[in-house]
């Protein structure tokens, strides 16, 4: 069974990576896969949350800080390390690679954690542009595959963890908050009654 469901995702890898190649998406998904050509976009999100984005924002802003680290330090050196599978760049005939390979593991794609986990804090803050933020994480999530660096199953996978990530940062900052919160009214109380 699980020798069946590694063909498919081979199969599925050889659609995107090969069927589905063409001048402009090899053009288009190296550009979006590379990371440091979404750092304008980072910076300039992050002054926004902090200096106009009012007290939600500067609340988002530590959120996906926080995120960004768990997610990252999760899926790179602690799933990936325990999971062991190799890039097909590394063991697939014909790949149409449009990026350098690396040397890191598959499964899960970083791209597809760290980017599901940021769309699910920025849709809980900002629900309204909740069709951007998961568009953009699918795209780069899907470039991986274009690119010739992950199979699809990596980002599926990637995505999952992703969102669980999210979810739980976004819960966490959300009870500690609270717990300050209370914390803060306590202390006004106490004072007001001495």
């Amino acid at each position: 069974m699980l020798q069946y469901l590694v063909l498919i995702d081979r199969e599925i890898f050889y659609f995107f990576n090969h069927t589905m190649s063409n001048y402009l998406f090899d053009i288009f998904f190296p550009f979006i896969t590379n990371s440091k050509n979404w750092m304008p976009v980072y910076i300039l999100m992050f002054l926004w949350l902090f200096i106009k984005g009012g007290k939600n924002g500067r609340i988002c802003g530590i959120t996906l800080l926080l995120t960004a680290v768990v997610s990252d330090q999760t899926s790179s050196h602690l799933l990936k390390e325990l999971i062991g599978r190799i890039r097909p760049c590394h063991v697939l005939p014909d790949v149409h690679l449009l990026v350098p390979c690396g040397g890191g593991k598959s499964l899960p794609s970083s791209h597809a954690v760290n980017n599901f986990a940021a769309a699910y804090v920025l849709t809980y803050y900002y629900k309204n542009l909740r069709i951007l933020f998961y568009t953009i994480a699918t795209l780069v999530a899907l470039s991986r595959v274009f690119v010739g660096v992950h199979y699809p199953a990596d980002i599926a996978f990637g995505a999952l963890w992703g969102l669980l990530i999210g979810f739980l940062m976004v819960y966490t900052v959300n009870k500690t908050w609270q717990y300050f919160i209370k914390l803060k009214e306590q202390k006004t109380k106490n004072q007001q009654i001495n």
